[in-house]
C-alpha cells in the first residue's frame, strides 16, 4: 500500500510538472489563433495568413496555406473554441465545395487570406515588373496531403457543431483522392496535381506522410460507412511498407515512378505521424530512437537528417508523438522548449535558423531541393504546438487517452 501511495504521488508530481509546461503553450497558442480569426471582421468564413513578416515575399504575403488553416481549425477545436473553429472550417467548406475551374470542387494548396467568398480564390499577386497577375504553380496545385488534412479539419468541425455539411465536404475530398491519386497497380496514393490549366502536371511520387493523412481520413470516414475501408487499408498498407525494421525508421515514400523507394532523405513528419494512427503497431515506437539520432538538434528536431537547424512545427509533432507513446517526461521537455519560441506577434517561429533545408523540391522541374523554411512566425507551427499542449490527436478528433 505504501508503494502504491508513493507511485501515485510520483505520478501526480509528473502530471503537475507536465501541466506547468503545457498550459503556457496552450494558453498563448489558443489566444493567438483566436485573435487572428477575430482580426477578420464580419463573423463569416475566414482564411488565416500562414506567415508574418513576409512583406518582401509576394508569394507568401497574404497566402493562406490549406494545410496551415486545416491545422488552425483543428487546434481551435482542441482549445474548445468551436465558434472560431467553425469560421476557419467554413472557409475550407467553401473551398471544398466550389472552385473557379471546377463546380464540383478542387482544393488548392493556398488561398487568399481574409474573408472567404462563396468560391474562394487561390492566392496570387500582381507582378508589377511583368505587368500581370502571378500565381505560384505549387500553390494553385492540389497536394493529396492537403486534401486529407482539410478533410480531417472538416470532420473535426462537423463533429463539434453537428453540421452534416462538413462531413459531406470531407466525403467529396475523399472521393477526389480516390479518383485522382489512388494507384491500384503499385499501391498507395500519389502526390496530387502541380499547377493549373495548361501547365497542370500529375505528381507520380508517393509520400509516406500523405498516405498517413489519407489513412486517418478514410479510417474516420469508415467509422460510419464501410465503403471507405478499402481506401483506408490501401493508404495504411503503403505506410506499413515504408517501415524499415532493420534500423527502425520510415522511408519518405517513392521516387516519381511511384514504386522505387526514395532513400535520398529523411522526413520528420513521415517518422512520427504514423505513431498517431489508431492501433499503430508497437514496434513503430522504435522510430523515436531514430528520430533523436537522425533529426535531433539540441532541444528540438530538424525537418530532415542534415541537422542544420530546428523545425519548431516538427518539434511539436514529436512532442505529441511522445505523449501518444507514454513518454510524459519527453513531452514535458519538448513543450517547455516550445514555450520559449513564440514571436512578438504571438505565432511560433517556423525555424531556429534563417534558412532551414528540407531535402525536398517545390516543383517537379526544380532541379534542386528548394523547399526551405525561413525564420518567420508560422501559423502551422503554432497550431501543432497547441495540439501537443492539449494532447489532441488530429487523426481521430479527440485527446489522447
Amino acid at each position: 500500500m505504501r508503494r502504491l501511495g508513493a507511485a501515485l504521488a510520483g505520478l501526480t508530481a509528473l502530471t503537475l510538472a507536465a501541466s506547468a509546461a503545457a498550459e503556457p503553450v496552450a494558453d498563448k497558442g489558443c489566444a493567438t489563433l483566436a485573435a487572428r480569426v477575430d482580426a477578420v471582421s464580419g463573423g463569416g468564413p475566414v482564411f488565416l495568413a500562414s506567415y508574418d513578416d513576409v512583406d518582401d515575399e509576394p508569394a507568401l504575403l497574404g497566402a493562406a496555406f490549406t494545410y496551415d488553416n486545416a491545422l488552425a481549425a483543428i487546434a481551435l477545436a482542441a482549445c474548445g473554441d468551436v465558434p472560431r473553429a467553425r469560421r476557419v472550417g467554413a472557409a475550407l467548406l467553401a473551398a471544398a465545395s466550389a472552385d473557379r475551374a471546377d463546380p464540383l470542387g478542387r482544393l488548392r494548396s493556398a488561398y487568399r487570406a481574409g474573408a472567404a467568398s462563396r468560391v474562394p480564390q487561390p492566392h496570387g499577386w500582381w507582378d508589377a515588373e511583368g505587368g500581370h497577375w502571378a500565381e505560384d504553380p505549387m500553390q494553385v496545385g492540389t497536394a493529396t496531403g492537403n486534401v486529407a488534412w482539410a478533410g480531417l479539419a472538416l470532420l473535426t468541425v462537423g463533429q463539434a457543431t453537428g453540421d452534416a455539411r462538413y462531413r459531406a465536404a470531407a466525403v467529396r475530398l475523399g472521393q477526389w483522392a480516390e479518383v485522382q491519386a489512388w494507384d491500384r497497380l503499385w499501391g498507395g496514393f500519389s502526390g496530387g496535381v502541380h499547377g493549373d490549366g495548361a501547365g497542370t502536371r500529375r505528381l507520380g511520387w508517393k509520400s509516406t506522410e500523405h498516405n498517413v493523412d489519407l489513412a486517418a481520413l478514410y479510417a474516420w470516414l469508415g467509422r460510419s460507412d464501410s465503403r471507405w475501408r478499402p481506401a483506408a487499408e490501401a493508404a495504411r498498407a503503403f505506410v506499413a511498407e515504408q517501415w524499415q525494421p532493420a534500423d527502425g525508421h520510415f522511408l519518405t515514400g517513392t521516387l516519381p515512378d511511384g514504386h522505387s523507394p526514395n532513400r535520398a532523405t529523411s522526413g520528420l513528419d513521415a517518422q512520427v505521424w504514423p505513431l498517431l494512427l489508431p492501433d499503430a503497431p508497437r514496434d513503430w515506437r522504435r522510430v523515436l530512437a531514430y528520430v533523436r539520432a537522425a533529426h535531433g538538434v539540441g532541444a528540438g528536431f530538424d525537418f530532415n537528417d542534415d541537422r542544420d537547424g530546428i523545425w519548431w512545427e516538427g518539434t511539436a509533432q514529436v512532442a505529441l508523438a511522445l505523449a501518444a507513446t507514454g513518454d510524459q517526461a519527453g513531452w514535458n521537455t519538448a513543450l517547455a522548449t516550445l514555450a520559449g519560441q513564440f514571436s512578438p506577434g504571438g505565432l511560433i517561429w517556423a525555424s531556429s535558423v534563417p534558412r532551414l533545408t528540407t531535402g525536398l523540391a517545390l516543383a517537379p522541374d526544380s532541379g534542386e531541393a528548394d523547399f526551405v523554411y525561413y525564420r518567420r512566425p508560422h501559423l502551422g507551427a503554432t497550431a501543432w504546438a497547441v495540439l501537443a499542449a492539449r494532447r489532441w490527436n488530429p487523426f481521430v478528433g479527440r485527446p489522447l487517452p
